[in-house]
């Protein structure tokens, strides 16, 4: 009997959770627009957008332009390194949702591409999509939890990954005003 009931308390558990993911990628998809105003919060701005941003499961947000605009005006190592903190506890959304068992994936080429890659090597996976913007880190996410890579890891790797490519934008963002100067 009671496990019965903590199976349906699980799914009750699981259901809410995805809801809660869903509801909150679609809020940030309305109001992306409305993101820009995180800039000027400074290093709280650019952790609180990459949060958000990467809360979204697939929905593009403009987290990264952020990070960008701000490594203008700050140190763009800070700025990578909050943003980083922020992107991979926003992927902690893909993760909760493959590890309920509702991968919500299709199996579409890049899909299985990926998959290969989780099983071969995991570790390395989450790092090297993190590293770079892409839209298939949710995927790797996803998976991840479905294959229940201890939650430590996924956020550990993730965190160096999104920081450096957090670092790689702020930089740009540092480098480029001078850029601009001078064809101005």
């Amino acid at each position: 009997m009671k496990s019965v009931q903590s199976s349906r308390l699980s799914w009750v558990l699981r259901g809410t959770g995805v809801a809660g993911i869903l509801l909150l990628s679609g809020i940030v998809a309305a109001n992306r627009d409305r993101m820009q105003e995180f800039s000027a919060l400074g290093y709280a701005g650019a952790f609180l957008a990459m949060l958000l941003s990467n809360a979204t499961l697939v929905l593009p947000a403009p987290g990264l332009i952020i990070v960008f605009a701000l490594g203008n005006s700050l140190n763009p190592v800070l700025v990578g390194a909050v943003a980083g903190i922020g992107a991979a506890l926003g992927e902690i959304t893909g993760y909760v949702t493959g590890y309920t068992g509702l991968t919500l994936i299709e199996e579409s080429p890049i899909a299985l591409r990926i998959r290969q890659w989780m099983q071969r090597n995991g570790t390395l996976t989450i790092f090297a999509l993190s590293a770079v913007p892409n839209p298939f880190f949710d995927l790797a996410g996803l998976m991840a939890g479905a294959g229940k890579m201890p939650v430590w890891r996924f956020l550990g790797v993730s965190f160096l990954g999104k920081f450096i490519q957090a670092t790689g934008i702020a930089l740009a963002g540092a480098l480029s005003l001078g850029w601009v100067e001078k064809w101005l």
